[in-house]
């Protein structure tokens, strides 16, 4: 079974090499999708014999949806990976050796990621394992259409899960993980927003189905339930739930440090950018507006789901005008 790998970039340099050989064993296609890199990241990619482009990035579900429409993927599998995310040695043999003996009707593999936050294995507290869609076949799966918590929905079959070790190993420093999640707040704080207020189409495609139960069940108590609960009370319950009834205190000082800023500090984060923008639009009653004052506080281009249908040819037409060159 042949097998394409995708993986998006921007200056991923500390990284993109310990991901390639970390799926070179048993890939045979390597697709590397740059968003302008300017510290070496495609030099890198190239030298180990990944192929390399460049496309103007709006969005990590836009931009990954992008290389399955776009590149010449020969691989009967595609292997979804982020750049700081590495396969084990186990699970590589587990893919080579499993992967072609799946029936017809598999189309997915769920794979079980570990989180290594300061070069210590995040055990507890509900983080492992994070059960995720991440190998398909070709042809059986898409992108969510999500400005954030994107994941793969495969259709025409069933999925399997492997076991192997799938590690999260992200090098960079505190500032880093704090800058980082501040934007992933900001695009969170949109989808609560869209949610309550129904300014575009939202995609509805994951379930248990589709993708992993874990996935499809955490979107449905984050929707139904969490974001319904007011912000300053919802962060609060979560840390508890996560660092004391999910045993994230057994983490160590660095479990804390973790658990503290990823299941406290950002959900409260997300709470009051929402409250924010919450308090901008206000006054606006037309959902065009809304869109294009959010669009303004945000940095994000938005647009009303009664200008979506037109504007999405366009808009995909103009981001493939932005290609940067390499």
């Amino acid at each position: 079974m042949s097998i394409t790998a995708i993986i998006l970039t921007y200056n991923e340099a500390l990284h993109i090499a310990r991901a390639i050989r970390s799926i070179q064993p048993f890939v045979d296609q390597i697709c590397v999708v740059d968003s302008g890199s300017t510290d070496g990241t495609t030099d890198i990619a190239q030298r180990l014999g990944a192929e390399v482009c460049t496309h103007a990035f709006v969005n990590q579900a836009r931009q990954f949806q992008w290389a399955l429409d776009t590149l010449d993927i020969r691989g009967e599998w595609v292997l979804r990976l982020d750049a700081d995310e590495i396969i084990e040695p186990d699970l590589a043999q587990e893919i080579a050796e499993k992967l072609p003996a799946l029936p017809a009707d598999v189309v997915g593999v769920n794979l079980k990621r570990k989180h290594i936050f300061m070069d210590r294995w995040v055990r507890h507290g509900g983080r492992y394992p994070l059960v995720m869609l991440r190998l398909w076949r070709h042809g059986h799966g898409r992108m969510e259409n999500r400005w954030m918590d994107e994941h793969m929905v495969v259709w025409g079959g069933r999925t399997v899960t492997f076991d192997g070790g799938f590690a999260d190993h992200n090098l960079n420093d505190l500032a880093y993980f704090i800058d980082k999640h501040n934007k992933y707040a900001t695009r969170e704080a949109i989808e609560v927003l869209n949610q309550r207020l129904g300014l575009f189409a939202r995609d509805e495609a994951l379930n248990a189905h589709s993708a992993s139960f874990q996935a499809s069940s955490k979107r449905w108590l984050k929707e139904r339930v969490y974001n319904r609960i007011p912000f300053t009370v919802s962060a609060a319950l979560y840390f508890v739930w996560r660092y004391v009834f999910q045993l994230g205190f057994l983490d160590g000082r660095s479990g804390l440090v973790y658990h503290f800023l990823q299941g406290y500090w950002y959900r409260f984060l997300v709470g009051a950018q929402v409250m924010e923008l919450e308090q901008a639009v206000a006054h606006l009653r037309d959902k065009a507006a809304i869109c294009a004052e959010l669009s303004r506080l945000t940095g994000h281009k938005l647009v009303a789901q009664s200008e979506a249908s037109d504007a999405h040819t366009a808009s995909d037409v103009n981001a493939g005008q932005l290609v940067h060159r390499l």
